[in-house]
This record gives structure tokens, C-alpha cells and sequence, in this order.
């Protein structure tokens, strides 16, 4: 499996200010883009972006610069990394600066006018906040309603554009169920017509 530095477009910003590499060495190390590496170069893209030395960040060594330098068919060799690679977290609570935090109750009430159809403990989900906050909140007994305005969770960070499309798809699924549920337990008028039809006639002739 091919590894690249860990900031690519900073290391690749560094190796052409300090180094003789051709772009298309410069492309391949980085997992760039020739073009891409040219565009940093005459500063068409990400201009103000601060070059971060691979050498010092322990991904390759300055013997292996020299040594592409002196021939432009040679490719970079990245340094072995031992350190183990960190596992990506599927499940449980993300975590939320403290300058979003005070806007997740907006974000419940954007969601729940916008999707009733949600689940409290899907809205809870989304932006990360507690089943009886969104309770509260869909009930009108949270204390701080008042002050409430509806903000859109993907815009501020709260959640993706996917995973709000996701769980509106899986709760209009739910609801979908629940009618269909429902049309299937309620008797049809045929059905009332003929138990009508059914009741014994109580009056008797004298």
C-alpha cells in the first residue's frame, strides 16, 4: 500500500522552494497532480500555504532528495513508518468545539420544523446532543425556547450533508411502514357495511 506525507500541498510547496526536483517527482511523492504542483509553484493556488519540511517530519531523508535531484527518472522513497496508524471511529459521539456547542438546541429546532419525520434519537445523533433535549425542544419545555433560532446543522458543522439525507431517507422509510401498518389494522367500508348488515333487528312484530 503507497503511503504520502501527511500534508501533502505543504510538503509539496517545501520541495520546490528547497530543492531541484522536477514537478512530476515532486507529483508522485505527494499524490498530486503535475499541474497542481506547477500551480503552487507560480503561487496560482493556496499562495499563502507554509511549506513543512519532510525531512524534519521524518518521511524521507536528505540523501534521497540528492540523489532524485541528480536523476529526474528517479522516484522518492518514503522513510518506514512504525507507528500505527489510527483507526477511523465509526460509531459513538463526535466531538464538537466549544464554540458549536451552543448551537446544537438551534440545530434540534432547524431539524425538527424542517424533518418532523425525524426521530428524536436521530436528531439527537446528528448533532450530538441528548434524546431529552430534543424531547424538550419538540415539546416546548425547553427551558431556553425563547431564545431558540433554527440553524442548519450541515452549514455549521454539526453534521454532513449525507448524514442528514441519510437518516430523513431511513425516517421516511419508518413512516412509510407505520401508515402502511395502520391502513392494514383499520377496517374497510365494506367490511363496516357488512357487519351493519349483520346486526340482528332487535324489533319484533306484536
Amino acid at each position: 500500500m503507497a503511503t504520502y506525507p501527511l500534508m501533502p500541498k505543504a510538503t509539496a510547496a517545501w520541495l520546490v522552494d528547497n530543492t531541484a526536483l522536477t514537478f512530476d517527482q515532486i507529483a508522485e511523492f505527494c499524490n498530486l497532480h503535475p499541474l497542481e504542483v506547477q500551480a503552487l509553484a507560480d503561487g496560482e493556488v493556496n499562495s499563502g500555504i507554509m511549506g513543512t519540511s519532510p525531512i524534519l517530519a521524518g518521511e524521507i531523508t536528505a540523501d534521497e532528495i540528492s540523489r532524485c535531484e541528480k536523476n529526474t527518472n528517479a522516484r522518492l522513497k518514503m522513510l518506514k513508518n512504525d507507528l500505527p496508524k489510527p483507526r477511523a471511529r465509526s460509531k459513538g459521539p463526535r466531538y464538537t468545539p466549544v464554540t458549536k456547542r451552543a448551537e446544537k438546541p438551534n440545530a434540534i429546532l432547524y431539524l425538527i420544523k424542517k424533518y418532523p419525520e425525524l426521530a428524536d434519537v436521530q436528531v439527537a445523533r446528528l448533532v450530538g446532543s441528548t434524546k431529552p433535549t430534543v424531547d424538550g425542544i419538540r415539546n416546548k419545555t425547553y427551558a431556553a425556547l425563547s431564545t431558540l433560532k433554527p440553524v442548519d446543522p450541515v452549514t455549521i458543522g454539526l453534521c454532513t450533508a449525507d448524514e442528514l439525507e441519510k437518516a430523513v431517507k431511513k425516517a421516511e422509510r419508518r413512516t412509510e411502514r407505520e401508515t402502511g401498518k395502520a391502513s392494514a389494522a383499520a377496517p374497510s367500508v365494506d367490511e363496516q357495511d357488512n357487519d351493519g348488515d349483520k346486526t340482528p333487528n332487535s324489533a319484533s312484530s306484536v
